[in-house]
C-alpha cells in the first residue's frame, strides 16, 4: 500500500486555556485519519504538532516512513512557523485540510452562551479558515507544493478530493515500482515516438529492462502442448472468436501469448513496449506477428502492452491502468466533421475490459505498415465518459497532456482494429489543434470515466506539468 502521512496543526498555548479543546480536535483528527485509511492507503499520523520543537520532530518522522503526500488538518489557528519546518524537511506535497467540523455554526446557541471564554473556545473549534492565508503566503515564498480541500468534516465533495489524492499518490507509488520491458525496437522513423529513458526513469521511478528476442523465442520453443490448449481455452473466454480464425493461426497467437507470460513473469514487469520486424520468414517475424491477442490479454490484467515500442505511451497505459480506467493504446483515425468527432483506435494490444461488447477476435490478412499476417481484435470503448492521456517528452521537460471527452455511439470501421467515436467539448477541429500543438506522439492512452482532476494530482506527486485542453 502506498503511505501517506498526517498531521493536525494547533497553538499550545490554547490548551491551558480551553478545557477541552485539545482533545476535541484530537478526535476530528482521528476521524480524518480512519476515513483517509479507508480508501486504501496507510495512513502515519504524527499527531498534533503546536510548537516548532515538535515540527522538528515530526518532519524527522515523516521523513523515515518515505511518505508519498503529507495531509496537513488545520484543526484551529496555529503559527506557520509550526508547518514550515515540516514542509521543508519532507520534500513531498503537502495536501492542506481545512475541514471545519460542522458546515454551519449554530449560532443562536453559540451566542446564548453565558462565558465569553467557552464561546472562544467553541469558536477556535471552528476557526480552520483563518490559518490558511498564512500557511499559504509562507509555502508560495518557500517554494513549497501544496494545495487546499475546503470544506468540513461530513462533506462528501471535500472526501472526493481528498479520496482522489489518495489514489494519486498510490499511482505514484507503483510507477516508481514499476519494471518496464522493452522488446525489440521502435518502429524505424516514428521520430515522435523516441524517447529519453533517463527522463523517464527520473520523472516516473520507472526501471527499464531491456529484452531480447532469443529469450522470448527460447521460452516460445519450451511452450507445452497443454499450455497451448489452455491458453486457446481463455482466448475463447476471453473474446469473441471470429469462425473465421484458423485453429493454426489460434494456436500460434496462445504459444506465443504464453511465452509473453513467462517472459513478463520472469522478469516481474508492470508494462511492456515492443516491436520488432526482422527479415521476411524469420522466426522472430513469426513470434511478433502473432502478440496481439495474448498482449491484449495482459493489457486486461494491468500490464498494459504498446506497440511499435511507445514506451511513453506504456506509461500512459498504466497511469491509466493505476487508476482503474483501463487504458487502451490509441491513435487518430480519422475526422468525422458533420457529426464533429474524433475516431481514435489502433491495430492492437487494447484493453479489452473497457470494451463496449465482447472482444472480437479477427483474422487480417494484412498488418497495415507492418510485416506479416495474424489475428488481430476488434472492439470499440463503453459509450460514456473518458479520459485521454499522453506522456510527453517536449524540449526541456516531460509532462502530461489530458483531455476528457465522450465515447458516443455511431458507425465505426470493421477493420480488425480497436476504433471508436469522441465528442469533445471544445469541438473535433479545435480539439485536434490544441491537442497536436502540444507536441505529444500521435499515440495516447484512452481510458473510462472523467479523471483529469486525478492525474493533475498525480502531476503535483511527480512534480511535472499537466496541461488540460478540454
Amino acid at each position: 500500500m502506498a503511505k501517506v502521512g498526517l498531521f493536525g496543526i494547533g497553538l499550545d498555548t490554547y490548551w491551558s486555556q480551553f478545557e477541552g479543546l485539545l482533545d476535541n480536535l484530537l478526535g476530528y483528527q482521528k476521524q480524518i485519519k480512519d476515513r483517509i485509511q479507508s480508501f486504501g492507503v496507510e495512513v502515519f499520523d504524527v499527531g498534533m504538532v503546536d510548537n516548532p520543537v515538535k515540527a522538528r520532530e515530526a518532519a524527522d518522522l515523516l521523513r523515515s516512513e518515505d511518505v508519498e503526500i503529507v495531509f496537513l488538518y488545520v484543526s484551529t489557528y496555529a503559527l506557520s512557523s509550526t508547518v514550515l519546518p515540516i514542509a521543508q524537511r519532507i520534500r513531498v506535497p503537502v495536501v492542506i485540510l481545512n475541514l471545519q467540523p460542522v458546515p454551519q455554526l449554530d449560532y443562536e446557541a453559540f451566542n446564548s452562551m453565558s462565558d465569553r471564554g467557552e464561546m472562544t473556545g467553541v469558536w477556535l473549534e471552528h476557526c480552520q479558515a483563518c490559518s490558511v492565508p498564512e500557511i499559504a503566503s509562507v509555502f508560495n515564498r518557500s517554494g513549497i507544493s501544496y494545495d487546499f480541500v475546503s470544506g468540513y468534516l461530513h462533506d462528501e465533495v471535500a472526501w472526493t478530493e481528498i479520496r482522489a489524492w489518495t489514489e494519486a499518490s498510490r499511482v505514484s507509488k507503483a510507477l516508481r515500482n514499476m519494471r518496464m520491458g522493452i522488446l525489440g525496437h521502435y518502429y524505424n522513423g516514428m521520430l515522435d515516438v523516441y524517447t529519453d529513458l533517463t527522463k523517464q526513469s527520473a520523472v516516473f521511478g520507472t526501471h527499464f529492462e531491456l529484452l531480447e528476442m532469443c529469450e522470448l523465442k527460447k521460452l516460445r520453443d519450451e511452450v507445452s502442448q497443454t499450455e497451448i490448449q489452455s491458453k486457446t481455452e481463455e482466448f475463447n473466454e476471453a473474446f469473441d472468436v471470429s469462425p473465421d480464425c484458423e485453429m493454426s493461426e489460434i494456436e500460434r497467437a496462445a504459444l506465443t501469448s504464453v511465452a509473453m507470460d513467462k517472459l513478463v513473469k520472469s522478469h516481474d514487469l508492470g508494462s511492456v513496449a515492443y516491436y520488432y520486424e526482422g527479415e521476411a520468414g524469420n522466426e522472430y517475424e513469426n513470434i511478433v506477428t502473432s502478440v496481439i491477442a495474448g498482449n491484449t490479454i495482459l493489457t486486461g490484467e494491468n500490464i498494459p502492452i504498446a506497440g511499435e515500442c511507445e514506451v511513453k505511451n506504456a506509461q500512459a497505459m498504466k497511469i491509466m491502468a493505476e487508476f482503474g480506467a483501463g487504458g487502451s493504446f490509441s491513435e487518430f483515425y480519422l475526422m468525422d466533421f458533420k457529426d464533429d468527432v474524433v475516431y481514435l483506435g489502433h491495430d492492437g494490444p487494447a484493453h479489452y475490459l473497457i470494451a463496449e461488447e465482447k472482444v472480437k477476435l479477427v483474422p487480417l490478412s494484412i498488418y497495415h505498415g507492418k510485416p506479416g499476417k495474424g489475428l488481430s481484435i476488434q472492439m470499440n470503448v463503453k459509450n460514456g465518459p473518458v479520459t485521454l492521456l499522453s506522456v510527453v517528452e517536449g524540449k526541456d521537460e516531460v509532462f502530461l497532456l489530458i483531455a476528457e471527452g465522450e465515447s458516443v455511439p455511431g458507425p465505426v470501421l470493421q477493420i480488425g482494429n480497436t476504433n471508436s467515436r469522441y465528442l469533445f467539448s471544445i469541438g473535433a477541429k479545435a480539439f485536434i489543434n490544441q491537442w497536436s500543438k502540444q507536441g505529444p506522439a500521435h499515440h495516447c492512452a484512452i481510458g473510462l470515466g472523467h479523471i483529469a482532476n486525478k492525474i493533475k494530482k498525480l502531476g503535483q506527486i511527480l512534480n511535472i506539468n499537466v496541461v488540460r485542453i478540454c
